[in-house]
């Protein structure tokens, strides 16, 4: 998108929303993107756990045999 088009969007969210209602968007979508890459690492936590697990666990079977 160029310039112009954000400031026609800009305008619409401001006559929509309204001025007082702004800064409480931008905080909710703040604490929303905050909330989202917490998960993501606790998730990416969790995948690298799994894996050391299963590694671990492939490498004891293994050495059973």
């Amino acid at each position: 998108m160029q310039g112009y088009e954000w400031l026609i969007v800009a305008a619409l969210v401001l006559v929509l929303f309204g001025g007082s209602q702004i800064p409480k968007l931008a905080r909710s979508l703040g604490s929303a993107q905050r909330e989202f890459k917490q998960g993501l690492k606790e998730g990416a936590a969790e995948a690298d756990e799994k894996a050391k697990s299963a590694s671990a666990s492939e490498s004891t079977s293994t050495d059973e045999s």
